[in-house]
């Protein structure tokens, strides 16, 4: 699936040309996608070395100035004939994992997607957990079984029950947003809520897979372990966090009032929303802006005990769930545990930013294929 981004988001990508061997850094401009690894000496010629190896990772590492210039001069290369010549068809490539992810943390951060779970897995108890509106919730992921956007699922097993082995029946899919960590930090060393901006780089589409059977069985008391840890999938595209500038919008009202920690002096959330397609058809558009915990509370809580940031932390919303039923993120919920993924299902999340001007600004999507 082609994405059109327009002209002035400008996501990033690893690609490798067609009958070539080696990945190169590309920009999504229109359908197209330039290669910065072979442009960037004639539009950022200062930062050439960054694009060389084909992966992010030495530009997320570069910090917030560096990423501002470089976005800087892509913005005006435009429609030069510079970068004209090294455009190529978004169909005509093959997208990779575009940075290596250093840790992965998962959060579980929208009140609408943890009341509906536990009104499901606890119906006889009250469906939030005491620290749910104090402190975003989460756990730490496999880095290793992130794969991009395209590479297939494999249905996987695991202990559903005493006694039972076998492969998952109830494979299920989570609609996220994920964020990419450029900038690292010291350990011992918080990051503040008011500092995000100059550690993410930008976001991704996130589909966290989950085996429901394996997560039920294993889940008490120490929370996701093996039924969610065998795939989490990304969009090959990486979105500047400084192209969202016009999709901020405030975030839901928060009571109790949270911790000093938490508190940002001009609190924001992104207006994004997600949809949810399995098979060609659409069953959920999950709004991001309803999520309870803010991407930098997230990310003030992740280090406010001292973890460090490496360059490529992924960190995730959790799933994204908004008041309907046509909002929910998860077939868990939009099913009440009757109806799954079945082998062959084609499952596509993509996302959308609205911005304060009416605009929508496409963010791309991450699609996979269950397999047995």
């Amino acid at each position: 699936m082609t994405t059109d981004f327009g002209r002035a988001t400008l996501p990033y990508c690893s690609f490798i040309p067609v009958g070539e061997k080696h990945a190169r850094v590309g920009v999504g401009i229109g359908t197209d996608v330039l290669d910065l690894t072979a442009a960037a000496a004639a539009i950022v010629p200062d930062r050439a070395a960054l694009f060389a190896d084909g992966a992010l990772d030495p530009l997320l590492g570069a910090g917030r100035a560096v990423w501002d210039e470089v976005r800087t001069a892509l913005l005006a290369a435009g429609d030069t004939p510079t970068a004209a010549r090294h455009l190529v068809p978004a169909g005509d490539v093959e997208l990779v994992l575009p940075f290596t992810v250093a840790d992965y943390v998962d959060f579980y951060a929208s009140e609408h997607h943890a009341t509906n779970v536990g009104r499901i897995l606890r119906p006889d108890a009250e469906p939030l957990v005491p620290a749910w509106k104090h402190l975003p919730i989460g756990y730490h992921g496999r880095a290793g079984t992130v794969v991009v956007s395209g590479d297939d699922v494999r249905r996987p097993s695991g202990q559903t029950g005493e006694g039972r082995f076998g492969p998952t029946a109830k494979l299920d899919l989570e609609a996220e947003i994920g964020f990419v960590v450029g900038t690292p930090s010291q350990r011992g060393e918080p990051v503040g809520v008011d500092d995000i901006e100059q550690h993410v780089f930008g976001v991704c589409v996130v589909n966290d897979w989950s085996a429901r059977d394996v997560q039920t069985w294993e889940y008490v008391p120490l929370g996701p372990f093996l039924g969610k840890s065998f795939a989490t999938s990304i969009s090959p595209w990486v979105v500047p966090l400084a192209a969202l500038d016009d999709a901020r919008t405030g975030p839901p009202e928060q009571t109790p009032v949270p911790m000093d920690y938490l508190r940002a002096d001009k609190p924001w959330t992104l207006d994004l929303e997600l949809a949810i397609t399995i098979n060609g058809a659409v069953v959920s558009r999950p709004p991001y802006a309803t999520t309870y915990w803010t991407p930098a509370q997230m990310l003030a809580h992740l280090t406010v005990n001292g973890a460090g940031l490496r360059t490529g932390d992924l960190f995730a919303s959790g799933t994204i769930s908004g008041p309907d039923i046509n909002q929910v993120g998860s077939l868990l919920e939009l099913h009440h545990d009757t109806a799954y993924l079945n082998n062959g299902d084609i499952v596509t999340i993509s996302a959308v930013a609205q911005l304060a001007d009416g605009r929508r600004l496409e963010l791309g999507a991450v699609t996979a294929t269950v397999t047995d």
